[in-house]
């Protein structure tokens, strides 16, 4: 019965929020209504007009942060995230691997060989791994003056809190035993913490923020997604996970971390204005005097 009823959590949850392209869209303030055309102008002069300096993604750190959490738990509550071609192919999805995470984390404990390798590897999903790669971004954007860099480093590290809260809230709420307890059953509200991963969401929140940044280079985009599932199947490998967990956790990542990009990511970094260089150009002026039979010349730099 457990099993049934963890089962049932998992595919609501995969239902609700790995379904549609408008994911987790954010809520438009209301429409503004027309001015009146015909009110008569005001007497008093209007006031000179303000400076304001620009926002800054730093500046508004938190607020983002309150702003994603509220788009993400309210999203299964919008009808326009749902869309057949997805929710599916993601039931049915979820509902293989549930079925077979024992067979699975068997076939893993009977043929596994590398279990030291996949503890290394798992190291890079830790928090201080992938917080370090997004300081390292900011750090380097702001030494360099790279605004793509810093843009990298915030937005990464917004996503790794925010998929850091969903998935524990998502551990508590599901308590799913690991496939090394209970003989390999994996059962959900059993007082576990495998469902989802954590590493794998970590991994692949940071992941997609640097490969959305850099698509244009094929070399840190595919590595970047490259590195977050070496580290999800490092989990699947040394039997911290079973691989409907690392699936749920991998989605969740991904998903927060391409929100995040597509709702705060400056276009204008991609590409910049370039820079007004001055040159000075010289020119030479001859001078000659028939009549005092003198003769030279000028050297003249101009703008």
């Amino acid at each position: 019965m457990k099993f049934f009823a963890g089962a049932s959590f998992a595919l609501i949850f995969s239902c609700l929020t790995l379904t549609s392209p408008a994911y987790f869209q954010s809520p438009r303030p209301p429409s503004q209504q027309p001015a009146d055309t015909q009110a008569a102008p005001s007497p008093t002069p209007s006031p000179s007009p303000v400076f304001k300096k620009p926002s800054s993604l730093e500046g508004h750190f938190v607020q983002h942060v309150f702003h994603d959490q509220y788009a993400i738990w309210t999203a299964p509550f919008h009808p326009g995230n749902y869309e057949k071609k997805v929710v599916a192919p993601t039931l049915l999805g979820m509902a293989t691997l549930l079925a077979t995470d024992r067979y699975t984390s068997s076939w893993v404990q009977r043929n596994g060989q590398l279990p030291s390798i996949s503890r290394f590897v798992s190291h890079f999903g830790q928090a201080y791994a992938t917080g370090g790669v997004a300081a390292a971004f900011y750090v380097a954007g702001r030494i360099t003056h790279n605004p793509k860099a810093r843009e990298t480093g915030v937005l990464a590290m917004e996503s790794l809190i925010d998929t850091g809260i969903v998935t524990e809230v998502l551990k508590i709420s599901a308590q799913r035993q690991r496939p090394n307890a209970d003989q390999h059953f994996g059962e959900f509200f059993d007082g576990g913490s495998s469902f989802p991963s954590g590493h794998s969401s970590s991994a692949w929140s940071v992941a997609t923020v640097v490969a959305y940044e850099y698509k244009n280079n094929p070399w840190i985009k595919y590595g970047a997604f490259a590195a977050a599932a070496a580290v999800s199947m490092s989990r699947y490998s040394g039997r911290n996970h079973f691989l409907s967990d690392i699936a749920a956790g991998s989605a969740v990542g991904f998903l927060i971390g391409r929100y995040v990009y597509r709702n705060y990511h400056d276009p204008d970094i991609d590409n910049p204005k370039p820079k007004k260089t001055t040159w000075l150009h010289p020119s030479f002026l001859p001078y000659y005097n028939g009549r005092m039979r003198s003769y030279g010349g000028s050297l003249v730099w101009r703008l």
